[in-house]
């Protein structure tokens, strides 16, 4: 699904037939294992449960509410059009694992560990990353306004043609970051974490105002 595929990120090993299943909430519990399965059309909600684990699994217009599933693990899976608007997913490790036109706005992925993702056409406004470890991630076409990335380790992360106005992204190291393709206009940053990142000649003058630079 990564058609920018700069960082030789990893698709999903999913295979070619799943089994059609409904989670009811008596399944999710803590602890909980699916695998293999295909979860469409339906609403996940009112439901608390940690270390719940989720192997090759597609999810496909899913609308997840009021949803914590902390220190979850989610490996080789898809979301198609769904919906995890504030859904609580801190502490969770991610690998492998491709969001489409998704809803993440406020969605809590505080100290998670990301390897292998790809966010692409996701709205991520107000979403939480706050002490995250991403290594090999694409955001693509997303909207990120709002979002917090603080304190942040960023790792062969792309962010493609995406919004990252007023993203609060200070004590993150943005070193080999390249932002060009981004709208930037509000970004927090600190002055030190600045050096290294690739900017377009616009967005370098921002960031000079920022600083104190005056050009003439």
């Amino acid at each position: 699904m990564n058609d920018n595929n700069i960082y030789k990120i990893s698709s999903p090993k999913i295979p070619d037939k799943l089994e059609k299943t409904f989670l009811s909430d008596q399944e999710i519990k803590d602890e909980s294992f699916f695998s293999s399965v295909i979860i469409c059309d339906c609403n996940i909600e009112n439901h608390t449960a940690k270390h719940v684990s989720f192997n090759q699994v597609v999810f496909k217009n899913v609308n997840f509410e009021e949803v914590s599933f902390e220190h979850c693990e989610l490996t080789d899976t898809r979301f198609e059009n769904c919906d995890l608007s504030n859904v609580d997913l801190r502490g969770s490790i991610i690998h492998r694992v491709e969001m489409i036109n998704c809803k993440l706005m406020g969605t809590n992925l505080g100290n998670a560990t990301l390897r292998n993702i790809v966010f692409k056409d996701c709205n991520c406004r107000y979403s939480f990353f706050r002490f995250v470890d991403c290594k090999q991630v694409s955001f693509q076409n997303c909207l990120l306004q709002n979002c917090d990335l603080q304190t942040s380790n960023l790792s062969k992360v792309d962010f493609s043609h995406s919004n990252l106005q007023q993203a609060q992204m200070s004590g993150t190291k943005l070193k080999g970051l390249d932002l060009t393709s981004c709208e930037i206009e509000g970004i927090g940053v600190r002055i030190e974490d600045l050096c290294g990142v690739i900017v377009s000649p616009a967005q370098a003058m921002y960031f000079a105002k920022l600083i104190g630079v005056v050009i003439r």
